[in-house]
């Protein structure tokens, strides 16, 4: 089961990466009408949400700057931004240092129960596997928001 789980995180973030690496970096800042974000910030919250679910970010660790939970995290919004906001590809390059850490993550830490419930997974493999989800999801946000763009 633990196999499975490693190939679906590698499956899911090189789709992931695989359509934001080829997406035209112009569209990136463009939130279109309906929408409540951009496809920047879709990206930074995927890497963000993803090391807070599986990193502990940013108590545990400081993989990413702690200021990305003000950027990205639930309910933000780039219209709130400053200055100091990572470019798309840099995000790229943490999303790809990121899978090989998810990767490194012993088997046996899947089976963990976690203290309490969280979003109704009870272990670290099931939020784990959440997190695929996740990511999933945002990839069809920045392909229906890229789509929404172009037919501009």
């Amino acid at each position: 089961m633990n196999e499975l789980m490693y190939t679906q995180f590698d499956k899911t973030r090189k789709s992931f990466l695989k359509k934001i690496d080829g997406l035209d970096k112009d569209l990136a800042d463009i939130q279109p009408a309906g929408f409540n974000n951009t496809i920047h910030w879709h990206i930074g919250h995927v890497l963000t949400v993803t090391e807070q679910v599986l990193f502990g970010f940013p108590s545990k660790y400081q993989h990413l700057p702690a200021h990305y939970k003000e950027l990205f995290a639930y309910g933000t919004n780039p219209a709130d931004w400053s200055d100091d906001v990572p470019s798309v590809e840099e995000l790229i390059s943490q999303l790809t240092d990121q899978l090989d850490r998810i990767k490194e993550i012993p088997p046996e830490k899947f089976n963990e129960t976690l203290p309490k419930p969280m979003m109704g997974n009870e272990t670290y493999g099931e939020l784990a596997v959440m997190t695929t989800y996740h990511e999933a999801n945002h990839l069809g946000q920045i392909h229906a928001m890229e789509r929404v763009i172009d037919n501009k």
